[in-house]
């Protein structure tokens, strides 16, 4: 314990494998997960969609256990077990209770290291992803961030939709998903976390077990995807909806860029709170959105800012129209020392209540240590958040929300109405 907080461990073995532990001791559950440093952003325009199918197939079993049994034993145990692809990651990740963590991580690490993937049950999961592939192109609200992913990064693999291609999860076949697995599952580029009732080193040891029935495997010699491009650019999908939904948004900072905590303050100031700036001018004193929000993301060498709006064809315009206003406010002026000081408390606030959470704690061992990111202490990190001054918000706010760096996506019923609308909003 350091300054009452828990504190982590940390150990890489032989093998390349980190394992990162945090104890909880006021707690029974421990929260576990796999995380490989692999995802859509890894991936070539003919893979796009193999990271996340290779996710589900996890699931269906491995030669010692098969699908129905992982079901059930989780099911027995009262255990949450779940995955998730991301642009940079795949996780597999479970909460269990404390005498259930040696059999729940003995699964997960047979499901990570040894999944079947014959052709059989990837005829069946693929139809699964295509339906999930399907149910997001009937979602509008979803649909436009992949649109803005699009039209920020282009061609760039950043730019593509997490959950892929159709015609690519389609026609792969059971050996090529072999191939790709082997190249990325590999223990140089997997960390193990967990929070919680946990032992370190009886983790460290278990983990020593799993990854030698792995075998040792070098990882893929992955192709650099180069740098983005900034390019302004504008993507619609015609659809009929009941409402537009328009997303902003233009490249942002990196994971390891020290002004990512100003990043967080700016987003909470702009949309990210139901005080800020964009939720309070464009829904409560004007009632042309019921969603409306700003956000941002960050990954190895660059990030993505952004904002979206669902609104009805007549109040486009005027919600563009108000937006627009609101960034051009935000870059003339900055922000108030008002906003500066509840946006900062906010960030702490959530940054705190997060990590009473035995998952959120785990989420953030895992990310932190596969993207080779310091853990920094909760008193760090009030420091650091404390640190960020009007300047520095409004700085980053004039760089990265000026108009010639700002792409657009919609969909709805009429491009020329949506690109009209976009005139309040350009440079």
């Amino acid at each position: 314990m350091v300054d009452g907080q828990p504190s982590h461990e940390l150990t890489v073995l032989e093998s390349g494998v980190r394992v990162v532990t945090e104890a909880m001791p006021s707690v029974r559950s421990a929260a576990l997960g796999l995380w490989i440093g692999t995802g859509s952003a890894a991936e070539s325009h003919d893979e796009a969609g193999l990271s996340h199918l290779i996710e589900h197939m996890l699931f269906r079993g491995t030669d010692r256990y098969e699908s129905l049994e992982i079901d059930q034993l989780f099911d027995g145990w009262g255990a949450e077990l779940n995955a998730g692809t991301g642009k940079e990651t795949t996780s597999v990740h479970a909460r269990v209770l404390d005498r259930h963590v040696a059999e729940a991580f003995d699964v997960m690490a047979d499901m990570v290291f040894s999944p079947k993937l014959s052709q059989e049950d990837l005829e069946q999961e693929r139809e699964i992803v295509l339906e999930e592939i399907a149910m997001y192109d009937d979602d509008p609200q979803d649909k436009v961030f992949d649109v803005l992913g699009e039209a920020v990064f282009g061609e760039h693999p950043l730019g593509r939709a997490i959950i892929g291609r159709a015609e690519v999860v389609a026609g792969t076949p059971a050996t090529r998903l072999t191939d790709f697995h082997a190249g990325r599952y590999v223990p140089g580029n997997v960390v193990v976390a967990a929070a919680g009732s946990v032992d370190h080193a009886a983790l460290v040891e278990l983990t020593r077990q799993a990854e030698a029935k792995a075998g040792a495997r070098a990882p893929l010699a992955l192709a650099d995807p180069g740098d983005v491009q900034l390019e302004r650019r504008v993507r619609f999908i015609t659809k009929e909806t009941e409402q537009y939904h328009v997303a902003l948004g233009g490249p942002g900072i990196a994971r390891d860029d020290p002004r990512r905590f100003a990043l967080r303050v700016l987003d909470n100031i702009l949309g990210g709170t139901s005080s800020s700036r964009l939720f309070q001018e464009v829904r409560e004193k004007r009632g042309l959105a019921y969603s409306v929000f700003s956000f941002t993301s960050t990954y190895a060498t660059t990030g993505q800012v952004g904002l979206y709006v669902g609104t009805r064809p007549d109040n486009v315009a005027k919600a563009m129209r108000v937006v627009g206003e609101e960034l051009e406010r935000f870059r003339q002026d900055g922000a108030t020392r008002e906003e500066l000081e509840r946006s900062r408390e906010n960030v702490k606030g959530r940054i705190l209540l997060g990590l009473e959470s035995t998952t959120s704690r785990m989420n953030r061992l895992g990310s932190s240590v596969l993207a080779d990111m310091p853990l920094l202490s909760v008193d760090e990190l009030e420091e650091r958040i404390d640190a960020v001054t009007l300047e520095d918000v409004s700085a980053l706010a004039r760089e990265l929300f000026a108009p010639q760096r700002l792409s657009a996506a919609g969909v709805g019923a009429d491009e020329r109405a949506f690109r009209g609308a976009l005139d309040a909003v350009a440079a």
